[in-house]
């Protein structure tokens, strides 16, 4: 059912199909094993008013899980639906991980009645959460982890698994009485293993420990390099915070990706597919917004060499060659240096070698096209100067292109603001600036 073919298929058999039988066809693929992710993705694909409907028919046990897989903007349209005593009663069963899922995207009243609403423990668990940033995998780690005093043999922990166990557990975390992490075991190895066994025999080798100020992306690699599906978080002295498994990095690549899929076009992984039309024109008329005044700028540049293109013709002709070649350079420096910063492989001790090697590509790539595009352009109009021209800027632009591909990102992280997103307009700018100054400014000092 995850596949991307099976699921589209999935959609369109929804939507052709009138209210009756779309909640026969859901209820059909719940009954065939289908998954709260997968449920979302069909759910988000339907109008508001069929979204909330069928997530209503939908078994209560499915409410919040789907709810929570939702994009946040898909979240509040269904929410925003609900009566009060509808709303109240979600809230009631709300679970730590998915109120700090929620938190980000509802309104604070509700926030704060969802707060006073969840059970003791799952508020404890919410605050203990709350101690490390969103960015970080004590946030988000999975603390309700069954756990086992590491010190006793296998007889008894059977004995503490068959009274305490709550649902399926493939796997056990091992601790002492402060509650530091002493191992991982499997409940397979624990049910065949010898009764007077110690517990700490069964322990798994080479497991990676996670700590809860690590990255998000700490967590991603590490499980991609496991041989195990799940791993310790662990907190200051070693205590054991919780754990988290597969499913969380694959949520948080998805993210990663949809984010990165999305940056510099103003929309956010979070949006709703079916938004009002004025709340998504006016959320994505800023952007445009943003773009025009960068675009002005670009024209200003020009505009200030206008007598040049005048007279001479052809470089209105080749103005846009100059601008793309900038572009797609620096485009190809600003995505490496977004993913090295993503996977925090960028420091103070690497970047600058890193943009004196962006450099080096960059003079090597601008000499190499400018020498091709130069002569092109001089066979091509039976003018030398004009091949010299568009070669210098293409150089320059290229060598802009990597210089400022690199640093862009790192200036507007100090500001705290997202490379991804800002990063892409703003290296637009800049290279069609320089490149049209270089390349207009060279042809009216060389062809006037």
């Amino acid at each position: 059912m995850s596949d991307q073919k099976d699921l589209s298929l999935l959609i369109e058999s929804l939507t052709q199909a009138d209210d009756i039988d779309q909640s026969k066809q859901l209820t059909s693929y719940l009954n065939q094993g289908m998954d709260s992710d997968t449920v979302a993705r069909l759910l988000e694909a339907l109008k508001v008013e069929q979204r909330v409907r069928l997530w209503r028919a939908l078994p209560l046990e499915f409410h919040i899980p789907v709810l929570t897989e939702m994009r946040s903007e898909a979240r509040i349209s269904v929410i925003q639906s609900l009566t009060p005593t509808e709303l109240k009663l979600i809230l009631t069963k709300l679970d730590n991980l998915s109120l700090l899922e929620w938190e980000d995207s509802l309104p604070d009243e509700i926030i704060s009645e969802a707060l006073r609403l969840i059970s003791r423990d799952e508020l404890e668990l919410y605050d203990q959460a709350n101690q490390y940033d969103d960015n970080q995998l004590g946030h988000w780690a999975d603390q309700k982890v069954f756990t086992l005093p590491f010190n006793i043999r296998v007889s008894r922990a059977r004995v503490l698994l068959d009274k305490y166990q709550d649902g399926p557990t493939p796997y056990i975390y091992l601790i002492n009485k402060d509650k530091k992490f002493r191992g991982l075991i499997s409940s397979a190895d624990l049910l065949t293993a010898e009764p007077s066994a110690p517990l700490s025999s069964l322990n798994k080798p080479n497991l990676t420990q996670l700590k809860a100020t690590a990255p998000l992306s700490e967590a991603v690699s590490a499980l991609e390099h496991s041989e195990y599906p799940t791993l310790p978080v662990l907190g200051d002295y070693g205590i054991l915070i919780g754990a988290v498994d597969w499913q969380f990095t694959l949520s948080v690549q998805r993210e990663i990706y949809e984010a990165r899929l999305m940056a510099g076009t103003g929309i956010h992984e979070g949006d709703d597919l079916f938004a009002p039309v004025f709340k998504g024109a006016q959320k994505r008329g800023v952007w445009l917004g943003i773009n025009l005044m960068t675009a002005i700028l670009a024209s200003i540049t020009i505009g200030v060499f206008e007598n040049v293109i005048a007279q001479v013709v052809a470089l209105a002709v080749l103005m846009p060659i100059v601008a793309s070649m900038g572009g797609i350079a620096g485009s190809q420096t600003l995505t490496l240096m977004v993913r090295a910063m993503a996977l925090n492989q960028i420091s103070s001790g690497n970047r600058w070698t890193f943009l004196k090697n962006e450099l080096g590509i960059g003079a090597l790539n601008g000499l190499f096209w400018a020498l091709i595009i130069g002569a092109i352009t001089g066979l091509w109009y039976q003018s030398p100067g004009l091949g010299l021209t568009i070669a210098f800027a293409i150089v320059v632009n290229i060598a802009t292109a990597g210089l400022f591909g690199v640093l862009i990102p790192i200036l507007l992280d100090k500001f705290k603001l997202d490379p991804a997103l800002a990063g892409s307009v703003i290296l637009t700018t800049v290279t069609d600036v320089v490149g049209f100054f270089a390349f207009l400014g060279t042809a009216g000092a060389i062809l006037l």
